[in-house]
């Protein structure tokens, strides 16, 4: 001291620290951390006081995985079956699966359903009758297939009945 004593200096320190947080996060589409939306992947972090008074940094780090939309059209004849079910009428159907991060993967099937056409055609005819470049003679069911505009098929049946003619001879 002044005076030429000793003097003892006691110091009573206590040291805080800093704390650092770093949290992994992944989430599908965006993620809401502190107040705002990210809708990327990245490091992001932010400055607090701890209950010391010490800088608190925390960090995020964040992974962001996006939903998928799959459209899939589809024209076809009489009747589809997609994902187990068949179906017979034209529309849009959607089914929701999971992709492999976990987010949604919406699926959609826009269908048309062209149908397939069947026609019969009753004839009764004497002696024969000709149907599609062919002449018959005897009475029975006969078919032949096409195809539609749509490229469906199309059957034509005909049911024909023949009648034969007499024949009348005279002898004079």
């Amino acid at each position: 001291n002044i005076n030429g004593c000793d003097s003892l200096a006691i110091l009573d320190l206590t040291i805080y620290f800093s704390d650092t947080i770093t949290t992994p996060i992944t989430a599908c589409d965006s993620y809401l951390w502190l107040g705002s939306i990210y809708t990327n992947s990245g490091v992001y972090d932010s400055l607090f006081q701890n209950v010391d008074g010490c800088d608190s940094l925390v960090i995020l780090d964040l992974s962001i995985y996006y939903s998928d939309t799959n459209t899939t059209q589809i024209t076809t004849c009489d009747s589809y079956t997609w994902l187990g079910s068949i179906y017979t009428n034209s529309g849009v159907y959607d089914s929701l699966f999971q992709t492999i991060q976990g987010c949604d993967s919406l699926v959609i099937l826009d269908l048309t359903i062209n149908y397939s056409d069947t026609i019969t055609t009753q004839i009764t005819a004497c002696d024969s009758f000709l149907w599609l470049g062919s002449t018959y003679t005897l009475s029975g069911v006969y078919d032949s297939l096409f195809q539609t505009t749509e490229g469906c098929d199309s059957l034509a049946i005909l049911d024909l009945t023949i009648n034969k003619s007499d024949t009348v001879i005279n002898l004079v």
